[in-house]
């Protein structure tokens, strides 16, 4: 009698999608591509990519092999120094305690320049809470328009600097987010790099101005792209424009 095909926890098989999502979107390859070269049928990598079906361990192998990484966390060694350090975090974070940390958790909006459009302002949420495995503060973005391009990651804030660091690391290819630590009223201000994809495979690395501002301060926030015309453009901008004016950061002319 055959044995049934293992199927991953809901916590895996959703890491297991969101390496997938990243994968395709650093190849630029369509999902019809990957499917075909996994020897998978296009409905049954939808599926488990959008979350209506748990990834199984044969699935998980064939997709492994078609993009020639691990798919599979492996066990860490972050869990064991977190029963060491409690609830410190790991020197390479900054050494903070959670308690020390508090006001930096919660659910903010966070707005730049949209790279696509010069007029126009990109906005979506990040989500900054306390990992108890971790014993660190970790970040997650979410409802953004490029969803292919959320980026979840670290959170280190160390007392040297007074800054806070949103740091993804996907295979050694970083994008670092630097703000103050939150200001009276909650917002954070400061400076994202990343790559800013191009034609083909083109990427150029590029820098803005940026702002988390918590969702409480804004009742109905607009999300996506949001264009002049849109009830809360004006104060978007007026909150970049803090970040320059008021010298959370200095971006320099060419």
């Amino acid at each position: 009698m055959p044995t049934p095909d293992k199927q991953l926890s809901a916590e895996q098989s959703r890491q297991v999608a969101e390496t997938i999502r990243e994968e395709i979107a650093r190849r630029r390859i369509s999902r019809q591509t990957l499917a075909e070269q996994a020897k998978l049928s296009l409905s049954t990598l939808e599926k488990v990519l959008g979350g209506r079906r748990p990834f199984t361990l044969a699935t998980t192998v064939r997709l492994e092999q078609a993009l020639g990484v691990s798919l599979r966390k492996m066990p860490a060694v972050a869990p064991v120094a977190a029963s060491v350090n409690g609830a410190i975090a790991p020197d390479s974070l900054g050494s903070y305690s959670r308690r020390a940390v508090a006001r930096i958790e919660g659910t903010y909006i966070t707005v730049r320049p949209s790279f696509g459009d010069k007029d126009a302002i990109y906005a979506y949420r990040t989500e900054i809470a306390w990992d108890e495995v971790t014993a660190s503060l970790g970040f997650r973005e979410g409802e953004r328009q490029d969803a292919d391009y959320t980026q979840y990651g670290e959170v280190a804030v160390p007392n040297e600097s007074g800054f806070v660091y949103l740091v993804t690391n996907r295979h050694g290819q970083h994008r670092l987010i630097t703000v103050c630590r939150p200001r009276n009223s909650g917002e954070m201000y400061g400076i994202i790099t990343t790559l800013l994809a191009g034609r083909a495979s083109l990427l150029t690395p590029i820098a803005a101005p940026i702002a988390l501002l918590p969702v409480k301060n804004v009742p109905n926030p607009s999300l996506g792209r949001v264009s002049p015309d849109d009830a809360n453009y004006k104060l978007y901008c007026e909150h970049l424009r803090r970040t320059v004016d008021e010298s959370f950061a200095i971006l320099l002319p060419g």
